[in-house]
Protein backbone atom coordinates (compact mmCIF):
# COMPACT_ATOMS: atom_id res chain seq x y z
CA UNK A 1 0.00 0.00 0.00
CA UNK A 2 1.50 3.40 -0.80
CA UNK A 3 0.69 6.24 1.18
CA UNK A 4 1.13 9.68 0.17
CA UNK A 5 -0.75 11.65 2.72
CA UNK A 6 -2.01 11.38 5.84
CA UNK A 7 -5.38 10.03 6.56
CA UNK A 8 -7.01 12.70 8.79
CA UNK A 9 -5.24 16.44 8.17
CA UNK A 10 -6.16 16.84 11.73
CA UNK A 11 -4.60 14.66 13.40
CA UNK A 12 -0.94 14.57 14.34
CA UNK A 13 1.41 11.97 12.21
CA UNK A 14 5.05 11.24 12.79
CA UNK A 15 7.53 11.32 9.42
CA UNK A 16 10.62 11.02 8.45
CA UNK A 17 12.02 13.22 5.76
CA UNK A 18 14.83 11.59 4.13
CA UNK A 19 17.50 14.81 2.55
CA UNK A 20 19.53 14.53 -0.60
CA UNK A 21 23.05 15.12 -0.43
CA UNK A 22 23.71 16.34 2.77
CA UNK A 23 26.94 16.13 4.03
CA UNK A 24 28.46 14.98 0.80
CA UNK A 25 30.08 16.67 -1.96
CA UNK A 26 31.26 19.79 -0.17
CA UNK A 27 27.52 20.35 1.23
CA UNK A 28 28.03 20.41 5.06
CA UNK A 29 25.69 20.93 7.93
CA UNK A 30 25.09 20.00 11.45
CA UNK A 31 22.29 18.01 12.43
CA UNK A 32 21.30 20.50 14.96
CA UNK A 33 21.26 23.08 12.80
CA UNK A 34 18.70 21.19 10.40
CA UNK A 35 16.76 19.86 13.40
CA UNK A 36 16.12 23.85 14.14
CA UNK A 37 15.29 24.33 10.69
CA UNK A 38 12.55 22.10 11.32
CA UNK A 39 11.45 23.25 14.39
CA UNK A 40 11.08 26.90 13.05
CA UNK A 41 8.62 25.59 10.82
CA UNK A 42 6.36 24.77 13.29
CA UNK A 43 7.12 20.92 13.48
CA UNK A 44 7.04 18.80 16.45
CA UNK A 45 9.21 16.20 18.20
CA UNK A 46 11.82 16.41 15.86
CA UNK A 47 15.10 14.13 16.12
CA UNK A 48 17.54 13.03 13.86
CA UNK A 49 19.17 9.43 12.55
CA UNK A 50 22.85 9.44 11.86
CA UNK A 51 24.57 12.59 9.93
CA UNK A 52 22.83 11.76 6.44
CA UNK A 53 19.97 13.56 6.89
CA UNK A 54 17.00 11.74 8.54
CA UNK A 55 15.21 14.01 10.44
CA UNK A 56 12.15 12.67 12.41
CA UNK A 57 9.12 14.67 13.33
CA UNK A 58 5.37 14.96 14.02
CA UNK A 59 2.69 17.46 11.96
CA UNK A 60 -0.42 17.79 10.99
CA UNK A 61 0.08 18.94 7.56
CA UNK A 62 0.36 16.63 4.80
CA UNK A 63 3.14 14.97 2.76
CA UNK A 64 2.82 17.45 0.15
CA UNK A 65 2.79 20.80 2.16
CA UNK A 66 5.59 19.82 4.50
CA UNK A 67 7.61 18.61 1.08
CA UNK A 68 7.65 22.50 -0.09
CA UNK A 69 7.63 24.17 2.89
CA UNK A 70 10.28 22.06 4.08
CA UNK A 71 12.88 22.20 0.86
CA UNK A 72 12.36 25.70 0.86
CA UNK A 73 13.08 26.60 4.37
CA UNK A 74 16.30 24.21 4.39
CA UNK A 75 17.38 26.11 0.92
CA UNK A 76 16.68 29.36 2.35
CA UNK A 77 18.95 28.40 5.74
CA UNK A 78 21.58 26.39 3.89
CA UNK A 79 21.64 28.33 0.79
CA UNK A 80 21.67 25.08 -1.69
CA UNK A 81 18.91 23.50 -3.52
CA UNK A 82 17.55 21.24 -1.17
CA UNK A 83 15.44 18.03 -2.06
CA UNK A 84 13.99 16.06 0.27
CA UNK A 85 11.59 13.00 0.31
CA UNK A 86 8.69 12.69 3.24
CA UNK A 87 7.59 9.52 4.43
CA UNK A 88 5.36 8.38 7.01
CA UNK A 89 6.06 6.03 9.62
CA UNK A 90 4.10 3.17 7.96
CA UNK A 91 5.88 3.70 4.53
CA UNK A 92 8.91 3.80 6.43
CA UNK A 93 8.26 0.54 8.18
CA UNK A 94 7.07 -1.06 4.47
CA UNK A 95 10.71 0.21 2.70
CA UNK A 96 11.85 -2.66 5.38
CA UNK A 97 9.42 -5.08 5.21
CA UNK A 98 10.23 -5.29 1.80
CA UNK A 99 13.39 -5.49 1.14
CA UNK A 100 14.12 -8.35 -1.13
CA UNK A 101 17.67 -9.71 -0.24
CA UNK A 102 19.22 -11.11 2.26
CA UNK A 103 21.69 -9.50 4.11
CA UNK A 104 25.48 -10.78 4.65
CA UNK A 105 28.37 -9.50 5.73
CA UNK A 106 29.89 -8.88 2.43
CA UNK A 107 27.05 -6.55 0.74
CA UNK A 108 24.97 -3.80 0.79
CA UNK A 109 21.58 -3.40 0.26
CA UNK A 110 20.38 0.36 -0.42
CA UNK A 111 16.35 1.18 -0.65
CA UNK A 112 15.39 4.36 -2.97
CA UNK A 113 13.07 6.70 -2.15
CA UNK A 114 12.20 9.73 -4.25
CA UNK A 115 9.30 10.65 -7.03
CA UNK A 116 6.20 8.37 -7.75
CA UNK A 117 8.01 6.17 -11.15
CA UNK A 118 11.72 6.34 -10.29
CA UNK A 119 11.32 2.72 -9.52
CA UNK A 120 10.83 2.20 -12.97
CA UNK A 121 13.40 4.71 -13.90
CA UNK A 122 16.02 3.01 -11.79
CA UNK A 123 15.00 -0.68 -13.05
CA UNK A 124 15.40 0.13 -16.57
CA UNK A 125 18.95 1.79 -15.75
CA UNK A 126 20.39 -0.80 -14.37
CA UNK A 127 19.00 -3.35 -16.88
CA UNK A 128 21.33 -0.98 -19.18
CA UNK A 129 24.41 -1.44 -17.52
CA UNK A 130 27.31 -4.25 -17.14
CA UNK A 131 26.52 -5.04 -13.43
CA UNK A 132 28.91 -7.58 -12.04
CA UNK A 133 27.81 -11.25 -10.52
CA UNK A 134 27.09 -9.64 -6.86
CA UNK A 135 24.97 -7.11 -7.99
CA UNK A 136 21.15 -7.20 -7.49
CA UNK A 137 18.13 -5.29 -8.35
CA UNK A 138 14.16 -5.58 -7.85
CA UNK A 139 11.34 -3.27 -7.53
CA UNK A 140 8.90 -3.97 -4.76
CA UNK A 141 5.97 -2.10 -4.33
CA UNK A 142 7.52 0.71 -6.11
CA UNK A 143 10.55 0.73 -4.51
CA UNK A 144 13.82 -0.03 -5.75
CA UNK A 145 16.29 -2.12 -4.13
CA UNK A 146 19.83 -2.62 -4.75
CA UNK A 147 22.60 -4.73 -3.47
CA UNK A 148 25.97 -4.61 -4.15
CA UNK A 149 29.63 -5.83 -2.81
CA UNK A 150 31.07 -3.67 0.07
CA UNK A 151 33.71 -1.66 -1.40
CA UNK A 152 32.01 -1.53 -5.14
CA UNK A 153 29.26 0.56 -4.60
CA UNK A 154 30.77 3.99 -6.31
CA UNK A 155 32.78 1.83 -8.34
CA UNK A 156 30.33 0.11 -10.09
CA UNK A 157 28.60 1.07 -13.52
CA UNK A 158 25.15 1.67 -11.63
CA UNK A 159 26.57 3.51 -8.68
CA UNK A 160 28.46 6.05 -11.08
CA UNK A 161 25.07 6.70 -12.78
CA UNK A 162 23.33 7.53 -9.77
CA UNK A 163 25.76 10.52 -9.24
CA UNK A 164 24.50 12.03 -11.96
CA UNK A 165 22.70 15.23 -11.50
CA UNK A 166 19.65 14.60 -13.31
CA UNK A 167 18.56 12.56 -10.29
CA UNK A 168 19.41 14.72 -7.73
CA UNK A 169 15.43 16.00 -7.23
CA UNK A 170 13.78 12.85 -7.84
CA UNK A 171 15.46 10.07 -5.44
CA UNK A 172 17.77 9.48 -2.75
CA UNK A 173 19.10 6.19 -1.16
CA UNK A 174 19.40 5.06 2.18
CA UNK A 175 21.21 1.53 3.12
CA UNK A 176 18.59 -0.89 5.31
CA UNK A 177 20.88 -0.28 8.08
CA UNK A 178 19.80 3.23 8.53
CA UNK A 179 15.90 2.19 8.21
CA UNK A 180 16.41 0.07 10.67
CA UNK A 181 18.13 2.69 13.02
CA UNK A 182 15.10 5.15 11.83
CA UNK A 183 12.42 2.94 12.64
CA UNK A 184 14.01 2.56 16.14
CA UNK A 185 13.54 6.05 16.96
CA UNK A 186 10.03 6.60 14.95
Amino acid sequence: MRLSEPRNNSAMMRFCAFLRGVNVNGTSMKMADVRDVFESAGLSEVSSVLASGNILFSSEKSVNELKISLEKAMSDHFKYDAFMFIKTNDEVKQILQDVPFQNDSSSHIYAFIGEDGIDKMLDDEFSKVKASETEKAKVVNHHFYWQNSKGNTVKSDFGKILGNKRYKHLVTSRNINTIEKILQKL
